[in-house]
């Protein structure tokens, strides 16, 4: 059995990586691919592999959290590490092309020295990458801590395109695992550790798309730990770093002032109501985000850092695991109709909330037909 979900969890990071690369822009010069825009040829076959290898990597998800007493130990969880490392080849602009614009943003800083929440990528009309990065025209659109640390991946790459594409990706997976640990050390819960790790989202957003909400997540998982062990000061100036990535980390710093002030007082903290607050206020601003623009699969990670600390919430933890589910069907739409218009926004809504709404009226169905034979 053991054999089996590594082989699998194995194949299926393997495939997606293979898969990628059938998104590959048709502009994008830096990469010789023969089969550049092949996702626009063939979209209903593109569609169709996509919606097999989500699927599959999510039943993997769930067999993995049913049997994880007799399929994982931590040792084993350890070893398997250097596998997520494989879909750091993957191309990033499968399902977003943030990556790109993080590159851009720290190349008109960096290459350019140019202020880049005053100038735009796009205001550099001969820069190659103009060809194939979207939201070039805007001025950066992440906090300032976030800008200054991505200098780290960028100069690493001494200049080459795909090889800034690579450090930037192995950049936010320091702080993937960085997240884990702190999951690990607030918990001690092999099972919370897992919820988030294996989770197919939490994968795919990190690893192949690159996104850098784990970084932002880092450092407020990193506040809540010295907190707790009442290192104040530290724990506000994680947390400010945390807002100075993406502001979205602002809705936690009611929470905080309120632990703060149960310090002062010399009052208990019930850390587990703490992280369901914390929870909710993260899942609010993840709805709240189609007031913006909308909501983005990736956002999902910020919410579910703080469920997995309690993971005896278990009909929480499942409706949510079918909402990341709903989140990963939810690029579908787009893959197969190939516009953000017509039927796609509403197809997207069906497709995030089916796979929650299938789990409550399971769940509902189970509760009653336990209470029936009590």
């Amino acid at each position: 059995m053991k054999r089996f979900f590594f082989a699998g969890y194995l194949t299926i990071l393997i495939a997606f990586t293979l898969f990628s690369y059938l998104f590959v822009d048709a502009n994008f010069i830096y990469l010789p691919f023969p089969l550049k825009g092949f996702n626009w040829q063939s979209q209903t076959m593109v569609t169709l592999v996509y919606l097999f290898l989500i699927s599959s990597f999510f039943v993997m998800y769930f067999f993995l959290l049913r049997k994880i007493d007799s399929v994982l130990n931590l040792k084993e969880i350890i070893k398997f590490i250097p596998a997520f490392f494989i879909p750091i080849f993957a191309y990033p602009a499968m399902l977003s092309y943030d990556l790109f614009n993080y590159i851009a943003t720290a190349k008109v800083l960096f290459y350019y020295h140019e202020n880049p929440y005053l100038i735009m990528p796009i205001e550099f009309l001969r820069d190659p990458i103009l060809l194939f990065t979207r939201a070039a025209n805007k001025l950066g659109l992440y906090g300032i801590f976030w800008t200054f640390i991505s200098a780290v991946p960028y100069f690493f790459s001494f200049g080459n395109y795909i090889v800034s594409i690579i450090t930037f990706k192995i950049f936010i997976a320091i702080f993937y695992f960085g997240l884990i640990f702190l999951i690990w050390k607030l918990t001690k819960n092999k099972l919370s550790v897992v919820l988030f790790a294996a989770n197919p989202l939490v994968i795919i957003e990190t690893f192949i798309s690159g996104h850098n909400d784990a970084v932002m997540m880092f450092f407020a998982l990193l506040a809540v730990y010295l907190l707790r062990n009442k290192r104040i000061f530290l724990a506000v100036l994680c947390l400010l770093l945390s807002i100075l990535i993406k502001y979205a980390t602002l809705f936690l710093v009611p929470i905080f002032l309120f632990a703060i002030i149960q310090y002062i007082k010399n009052k208990k903290i019930d850390w587990n109501k703490f992280y369901l607050w914390a929870f909710f206020s993260m899942f609010a601003i993840f709805i709240l985000s189609f007031l913006r623009e909308e909501i983005y699969p990736w956002y999902a990670i910020w919410s579910m850092t703080f469920l997995v600390l309690n993971p005896k919430r278990q009909g929480l933890v499942s409706l949510f695991i079918g909402l990341t589910f709903g989140l990963m069907l939810a690029y579908i739409p787009y893959m197969y109709f190939g516009t953000y218009f017509g039927l796609t926004p509403v197809t997207k809504v069906i497709l995030i909330l089916l796979p929650p709404v299938i789990l409550f009226v399971y769940q509902t169905i189970k509760m009653k037909k336990f209470n029936i034979d009590l």
